[in-house]
């Protein structure tokens, strides 16, 4: 997906400052700006302290940086620092006690990164130790998707590359994942409430970013009311992509509308004066989400201690509608047996046995949809 803003030669825009300030912090700023060839990691491991996520991005950066000019002209590639995103969501992150990676770390093993540009993030993610999706529209794409697919190969890396046109019904997501990375997109989606819906009801945990306007050009305010403002064609970098760019109030009206929880909240840029397509009064709000729509089913401890004689666990469940939902379990493949049931509780199994495998499995209360289901094995010492 293209940025807002007017072309790659316009780094150094109000926006781009203010966002290198929050994303690195003032000392590190003139280092951005000057591009020094050696990040900060090396005197982090000098202290004998593990570097930290800023630094290992910023690291990532500059070697796939080399992996790109390798194969291709500095042209090709889409110009954003997208990695530079990470610090803003970690320094977020710690203002609410919450961990980046730990909310990434889920029972699903999965995370997207949404509307990718070339995948930086991605194949971050998964020096990380985390499966990665990309999904992006190849036709809309900065390269068509060739840089994600030549750094893949470059990199001999697992990263999966899907071409999703998110603004059809029929192409969205069919995997579940236990963080979505949904930076810099809504505001070139033409239908942005089906598709936080929607992904509410696959993803527990989503890191957006998008611009926002506090007013119209011509001064009228936008900022304490619920609304959105349509782009025209070429109104805003002459990138007929770009469509909706909410209010404040209209944004984080969308976001519990479609079923998210606001986790933490802040924007940066022009903060006062935001106006919807000039570069120079632009604002991004950057946000924590927790699904509430969400089927959850979850077994803690998994797996389950057991000593001379059986184990338990408790089993965690929620269904995000009225309706309440019906626990089964079946042991070692065998027919299922109804466990528990309601919209939503915790149940102790208190008859794990060692070297058996439980499979509980969340339905629908006429039990005709599986929503959710989870393994449960016994510790092995």
């Amino acid at each position: 997906m293209n940025l807002l803003s007017p072309s790659p030669s316009q780094q150094a825009s109000k926006i781009s400052g203010a966002l290198a300030k929050f994303l690195v912090g003032p000392k590190s700023s003139r280092r951005l700006a000057g591009q020094a060839s050696k990040p900060c990691v090396k005197s982090s491991k000098t202290r004998g302290t593990p570097p930290s996520l800023r630094q290992l991005a910023l690291a990532k950066e500059q070697k796939l940086w080399k992996t790109k000019l390798a194969h291709r002209p500095k042209p090709f590639w889409y110009p954003y620092a997208t990695l530079r995103n990470l610090p803003a969501l970690e320094r977020l992150l710690a203002g609410v006690g919450l961990d980046l990676l730990e909310l990434c770390r889920g029972k699903y093993g999965r995370v997207a990164d949404i509307g990718a540009a070339d995948g930086d993030l991605a194949f971050f993610l998964e020096d990380l130790g985390l499966s990665v999706d990309v999904v992006d529209n190849e036709y809309t794409n900065f390269n068509k998707l060739d840089g994600a697919r030549i750094l893949k190969k470059a990199l001999n890396s697992s990263v999966a590359i899907h071409s999703i046109d998110l603004d059809s019904r029929s192409q969205l997501f069919t995997k579940r994942y236990d963080a979505a990375f949904f930076l810099g997109v809504l505001y070139h989606l033409k239908n942005p409430f089906s598709i936080l819906e929607r992904l509410a009801h696959v993803t527990r945990y989503c890191f957006l970013s998008t611009r926002i306007a506090r007013q119209t050009a011509d001064g009228l305010p936008l900022s304490k009311y619920p609304l959105a403002y349509l782009l025209g064609p070429e109104e805003c970098n002459n990138d007929s992509t770009n469509f909706w760019i909410f209010s404040d109030e209209g944004l984080k009206r969308l976001i519990q509308r479609t079923g998210w929880n606001i986790l933490a909240f802040t924007t940066i840029g022009d903060t006062n004066s935001s106006i919807p397509a000039d570069p120079n009064h632009d604002e991004r709000a950057i946000c924590i989400l927790r699904s509430d729509a969400v089927f959850e089913l979850s077994a803690s401890p998994n797996p389950v201690p057991v000593g001379e004689k059986v184990g338990k666990t408790m089993i965690r469940w929620s269904t995000p509608d009225a309706h309440p939902g019906k626990i089964y379990v079946s042991i070692d493949g065998q027919e299922e047996l109804l466990f528990t049931g309601g919209r939503k509780g915790v149940a102790t199994a208190d008859w794990i046995e060692a070297g058996c495998t439980y499979e509980f499995r969340l339905y629908d209360s006429d039990r005709t949809r599986l929503l959710d289901k989870i393994s449960v094995t016994t510790a092995t010492e």
